[in-house]
């Protein structure tokens, strides 16, 4: 499958993080070509400067919001490896100069501070997001400006755009595996939890279409606001249905009141286990270990893969961090983002955004969840799925591995039984 033009897209060495330059500006720069650059850079229809010894890149999170317990860690992952690179020479002997904007957990504010990044601030590239509502809602904006995300986090799947770059899991790489390794663990009902947006809809929508091809029933089907703090009525819903399992697509700090009740229910792994796909090591500690001990999670990352790649990205993020602090699947996934985008900019030696793209195809990076490449035709990364248990420590343990990456599949072509999704 080739990509969809934007109109047809479906829907540290010695150099620490303080020295990274965060930099507000209001006006653009004048563009000058890289070497390769195309014509419409040329043209001027971008303001990215590349004249001096440095060039800027966006990082948009939410610092602020329901979502902030979740994307902080997003934004101190992008800025160790921003830190590393310039340590290292920097990306065609650039140094990144970094521009930092808060999407407040909002939607249109991401669309907003997207906006700005490329045309006032004149960034090579935006790295960030992470509801699927707020990489919705950024979209367009990035195929109007023709300009480049690096969106870190696992999806719902069912969209490629020329514009993003999906370094997160999509479908087939963690939703699919998950009930795959719940089918093989003979669960036979499944109640559906999840937060009222794009993301847990559509995701399960596919998880219904999974369960009916597969003799699982979903006995139920809930969803609360973001940011939804009272579970009491759909944990009773959950308790009475009395099913094998519970796949959770909730997200933010929905999760800390969702556990917390679902614990004072008196309900437990043993007796009902929750499955959750945006739980992380970051979350864990929010809350409450003694809430969620034994329960299971679906990424492609934990703090506890044994790489040598793994042991050194833990060691400097704690080292710049605090030894207190965890690393999670979507903060790693943003940390590869940047060496990935490094490596497509340094194979056509440009930063032009065409010559980004088309230099794409097969870039890989040796991450700390392993090697990670990208598909040229899809702009998402093969990954190697993990199912995990949550332990007394507060981290996250594999229970079952793909052992190789996954090619990724955002449409679900390769599967049968999800011909009608997309």
């Amino acid at each position: 499958m080739r990509l969809r033009t934007p109109a047809a897209t479906r829907n540290l060495g010695g150099l620490s993080l303080a020295a990274l330059t965060v930099v507000t500006l209001t006006a653009c720069g004048a563009q000058v070509d890289s070497p390769g650059a195309d014509a419409s850079a040329a043209t001027g229809t971008t303001c990215v400067d590349t004249s001096g010894d440095t060039v800027k890149i966006g990082f948009l999170n939410s610092l602020s919001g329901t979502m902030a317990i979740s994307e902080q860690t997003v934004h101190d992952s992008l800025q160790l490896a921003a830190a590393e690179i310039n340590a290292d020479g920097g990306v065609l002997g650039k140094e990144l100069e970094i521009v930092t904007e808060d999407g407040q957990s909002e939607p249109t504010v991401f669309a907003e501070k997207a906006t700005k990044l490329i045309t006032s601030d004149c960034v090579a590239a935006v790295f960030g997001g992470w509801t699927s509502a707020s990489r919705k809602a950024m979209l367009p904006v990035f195929e109007s400006q023709d300009s480049l995300l690096f969106y870190p986090v696992q999806y719902e799947g069912l969209e490629a755009s020329p514009n993003i770059f999906y370094t997160g899991a999509t479908t087939n790489q963690q939703i699919v595996p998950a009930l795959d390794y719940l089918a093989e663990q003979g669960v036979e009902s499944l109640f559906l939890v999840g937060s009222d947006y794009v993301f847990p809809r559509t995701a399960n929508k596919i998880i219904n279409a999974y369960a009916a091809a597969h003799d699982i029933d979903v006995v139920g089907e809930e969803y609360a606001p973001l940011g939804h703090t009272d579970f009491s009525t759909i944990v009773n819903k959950v308790k009475s249905a009395d099913a094998d399992a519970v796949f959770n697509t909730l997200n933010g700090d929905s999760n800390v009141a969702f556990f917390k009740e679902y614990s004072n229910a008196g309900l437990s792994p043993d007796e009902m286990p929750v499955l959750s796909v945006s739980i992380a090591e970051e979350e864990i500690g929010g809350i409450g270990v003694e809430n969620v001990k034994g329960q299971l999670t679906a990424w492609n990352y934990y703090q506890t893969v044994d790489t040598p790649e793994n042991a050194a990205f833990v060691e400097a993020f704690q080292a710049e961090y605090g030894e207190d602090r965890v690393t999670s699947d979507p903060m790693e996934a943003a940390y590869d983002s940047l060496y990935l985008w490094k490596g497509m900019v340094e194979k056509a030696e440009s930063f032009a955004v065409a010559d980004v793209q088309e230099a794409a195809d097969g870039v890989s990076f040796d991450a700390p969840e392993g090697i990670v490449t990208v598909n040229g035709d899809n702009h998402h990364i093969a990954k190697t799925a993990l199912i995990g248990r949550i332990g007394d420590d507060g981290l996250i343990h594999t229970e079952w591995s793909s052992e190789e990456p996954i090619e990724p599949d955002p449409f679900l072509e390769g599967y049968d039984w999800a011909q009608d999704l997309s």
